[in-house]
């Protein structure tokens, strides 16, 4: 099951951070931005920057995380790149979320499934769009919008990231009003990925449906893992949205599982700030984010 392989990682590796490849061409060195005049020069310069990453991080971080909207940016070639990125994180071993935020209603949502968990057939042939182990998911249409893609799960064991508690500041406006009965919005969509993902527990006892839970609030966070056993959580908000070590702790369980957590702009523009390759820059800093979250979380597994 796709969580195991996961979770697998993480024990071995001792680390559960997972890198975000949300690579703005801005973020690339000088040398690989100059001359750069159409979206065709930037995808490919992006490409590049992309697996010369993974190939600095593959045997020390469990898995990558790549966000379809800074791909989008740049055209048909800027997509081209992201099904590149994705295809050459997996082959390197990597878990490969796709942070693409889909759904709709049931049949839409189906669609969106296929592109990222499935394949679509053509006459005889059965083709994977962008190819991932996971994507996120946004589950405010409901159930019907959840459960094409739970289908896709259960048929080609893979995994899902729902929104439950983001890490923007201004998601309490919506997350963190109180329902009727009493329950956080927030807290209530958690019971639900809870529910569906109940066809999915593997043998660590966490789904292949999991919840994405932000790092920047640690009350909320707490709640939701009391609440959540059997959820495994996608973290974001550390470093550069405000997250730290000490925040995120209460996201993982006493056994230092139940998550991972991403980290973009600290590890791709690292070389920026520390110096160095922009390579082994993201490879430092991946050490170091090893070893703080270790420091709170302890041993995991």
């Amino acid at each position: 099951m796709i969580t195991d392989r996961l979770i697998d990682g993480i024990i071995a590796m001792q680390n559960s951070t997972c890198v975000g490849l949300d690579t703005l061409f801005d973020y690339l060195p000088d040398d690989m931005k100059a001359g750069a005049k159409t979206f065709e020069d930037v995808a490919a310069r992006v490409l590049e920057f992309n697996k010369k990453i993974i190939d600095n991080i593959y045997d020390i971080v469990p898995s990558v995380k790549v966000q379809i909207a800074y791909y989008e940016m740049y055209g048909a070639a800027g997509l081209q790149t992201y099904y590149e990125t994705l295809k050459y994180a997996a082959e390197k071993g990597l878990v490969v979320i796709a942070d693409a935020k889909r759904n709709d209603i049931g049949s839409t949502a189906s669609c969106y499934a296929k592109a990222f968990l499935g394949k679509t057939a053509v006459n005889e042939e059965e083709i994977a769009a962008f190819p991932s182990d996971y994507v996120t998911v946004n589950g405010y249409l409901g159930s019907d919008g959840i459960v094409p893609f739970v289908e896709q799960c259960e048929k080609n064991d893979k995994g899902i990231f729902v929104l439950v508690k983001t890490s923007n500041p201004s998601g309490a406006e919506i997350q963190n009003m109180i329902l009727e009965n009493g329950v956080p919005m927030y807290e209530y969509m958690g019971g639900l990925v809870e529910k569906w993902g109940e066809s999915t527990i593997g043998k660590y006892g966490y789904s292949a449906v999991g919840a994405v839970v932000g790092a920047t609030h640690p009350t909320e966070a707490a709640r939701l893992r009391e609440v959540l056993p059997h959820t495994f959580f996608l973290i974001p908000g550390y470093g550069a949205q405000g997250g730290n070590a000490e925040m995120l702790k209460s996201c993982f369980g006493k056994n230092g599982l139940g998550g991972v957590v991403n980290n973009s702009r600290g590890i791709l523009c690292a070389y920026k700030k520390n110096g160095g390759t922009y390579y082994e820059a993201a490879r430092a800093a991946c050490i170091a984010m090893q070893k703080d979250l270790s420091s709170v979380i302890g041993k995991m597994g």
